[in-house]
């Protein structure tokens, strides 16, 4: 059966429906058909034969008078930048930051060195190293941490430092891994899905290791799957709050995170005879996560919109108005950032292949191709590892002290909660490069002041002042690099980039413990340096506050140069 095409103007918006790699080659021909033919036959062309069931549907007229908006703009005039959707959404996946908790804070109740008791009757006992061999035996069992199990004292103490040092590094490889997995095929809640179950798994068979080479191994694959989970969450999270409120908002996220602690902690407590029912208990949880909160949490809707799946995008955004008790338009349609551009591009013939489409997604070489993100990426890795050496270098010197561990604990991460506070109420304030100068230098300052003051009598309770002073400027910078680093690139790459950042932290966490061991001042020197020195790196970044958060390559490069003009 012939079929017709009513006249019209041809145009990019006509083939906007089909912008898809595999459709270029048709949109080619179309476009050399409409070049080929005369004027006065463009009134009704006849199909040369019947469109198969593979072939792209015709082009769709675009609707006059409809509104074409970014998602920002969309969430800020329509749906609603904050309410009662995004604010359910928020918290369902933020839970996430709980679960990165208890896998990577286990090992300090796991791991840990219980105390010794003399079990000879006239209390006479030799060397502490050779522990059962002397006559020493733990109190709370063999069972109780790997340390007594293994005996890992005295010579084979660094074993527990290697450990620590390749669940991290770990944690760096998979941070970049399932970044850009979910910048691709397989989005942000696909991939928090995946690293989720892995966790369970790897958390699991590590309650069944046989010896510590093999308790190593799943350590090293725990922190694999457990390196991406906070910024997968943290994207997710944020990605569906308009921008007015997405700062506030996303520094609440670490609040998730310290529960986790202070939680992990009264579970330990609860099972301080076996280490291994704890790595069980800390991980079945995950799966509880996955079965119980995932059905219910949406996929970016950002995410779609760069993977041109606009409907699916668009289902999004109605279903946030809906929930906000608000309307979207039927005449609104989203765009990314510089669809306008390339739309314009097409109708003056600028080549076959959609932009769009090929910036879709994209990976850690295109950041580095343009040199607007290029330079941010570098001064981000920089910073973000700076400012992870000066936060788990003070956390382990706060471990050594000589107290009870489960109250330390508890303690430790509800003293970061003001920090988290303080920049939170601060950062739509300040903004976010005066605030992580602020935080950076006040770390800084006082961990170089107690690497000044002699640890004997009253001074030593000085340094300890100084290093929770620390502590707490850093906790605060390293909530706010998470919103920084996230407004620093567009949403084609932001996962990628944030991968890069969060392994540049993660290799902060390897080295922190080397420092540690350096005696009392020196690492107190050391902290104070990396504070200062990164604090001078923030000062070449942008501020970000109030802007857009791009979707595109192309669309913050033309972004940025319009705020210059």
């Amino acid at each position: 059966m012939p079929c017709l095409f009513s006249a019209y103007k041809y145009n990019a918006t006509a083939i906007s429906y089909n912008s898809s790699p595999r459709n270029t080659h048709t949109h080619s021909a179309i476009r050399a058909r409409h070049k080929r033919t005369p004027k006065k036959h463009t009134q009704a062309l006849i199909c040369p034969r019947r469109r198969s069931r593979s072939s792209p549907p015709p082009a769709r007229r675009k609707k006059k008078g409809g509104q074409r908006l970014g998602i920002d703009d969309a969430l800020t005039a329509h749906a609603g930048e904050f309410g009662r959707w995004q604010l359910r959404h928020f918290v369902l996946v933020s839970a996430a930051w709980a679960l990165e908790a208890l896998h990577t804070m286990v090992i300090i109740f796991a791991d840990r060195e219980p105390a010794m008791a003399c079990a000879a009757g006239d209390g006479r006992c030799g060397d502490r190293c050779a522990a059962g061999a002397a006559g020493w035996e733990w109190v709370d069992g063999a069972a109780s941490s790997t340390v007594a199990e293994w005996g890992l004292v005295c010579g084979e103490r660094y074993k527990v430092g290697l450990v620590q040092a390749v669940f991290f590094a770990g944690c760096m490889i998979g941070a970049g891994v399932f970044g850009h997995l979910s910048d691709s095929f397989l989005g942000r809640k696909g991939s928090l899905q995946v690293v989720c179950v892995l966790n369970a798994a790897f958390g699991l068979l590590t309650a069944l290791a046989p010896n510590y080479w093999a308790y190593a191994a799943l350590r090293l694959l725990t922190g694999f799957s457990t390196g991406s989970v906070g910024v997968l969450a943290f994207v997710l999270a944020t990605e569906p709050i308009g921008p007015s409120r997405r700062g506030t908002v996303g520094m609440s996220t670490f609040y998730f995170f310290s529960g986790g602690i202070a939680a992990l902690a009264g579970v330990a407590a609860l099972f301080p005879h076996s280490w291994r029912l704890l790595y069980v208990v800390t991980s079945l949880p995950s799966i509880a996560f996955v079965v119980a909160v995932m059905p219910f949490v949406s996929e970016s809707p950002r995410w779609y919109l760069v993977r041109r799946r606009v409907d699916d995008a668009m289902r999004v955004i109605r279903a946030i108005a809906a929930a906000n008790g608000r309307h979207v338009p039927d005449d609104v349609t989203l765009k990314l950032d510089n669809e306008d551009e390339e739309e314009a591009a097409g109708k003056n013939g600028g080549g076959d292949e959609s932009p769009a489409a090929a910036t879709a997604s994209g990976s850690i070489v295109d950041v580095f191709r343009s040199r607007t993100t290029r330079v941010r990426l570098v001064l981000s890795v920089f910073i973000n590892l700076l400012t992870s050496v000066v936060y788990y270098g003070l956390t382990l010197n706060v471990v050594n002290l000589k107290t009870n561990l489960y109250v330390s604990v508890v303690v430790n991460s509800i003293a970061e909660m003001p920090a988290y506070l303080l920049t939170a109420l601060l950062l739509d304030h300040l903004g976010r490069k005066p605030l992580a100068i602020g935080t950076m230098l006040l770390s800084g300052i006082f961990c170089t002041a107690g690497s000044l003051i002699p640890g004997a009598g009253v001074m030593r309770v000085v340094r300890m002042v100084c290093g929770m002073v620390g502590i707490f400027g850093v906790a605060a910078t390293y909530n706010l690099l998470f919103i920084y680093t996230a407004e620093l690139f567009p949403t084609s790459v932001r996962n990628a980039a944030m991968g890069c950042a969060t392994q540049a932290a993660q290799m902060g966490a390897i080295v922190a413990p080397l420092v540690v061991v350096l005696g009392e001042r020196v690492p107190f020197a050391v902290f104070g340096a990396c504070g200062i020195i990164g604090a001078l790196l923030v000062v070449y970044l942008p501020e970000t506050m109030n802007k857009p958060l791009y979707d595109t390559m192309a669309g913050m490069e033309e972004g940025e140069k319009s705020l210059l003009k």
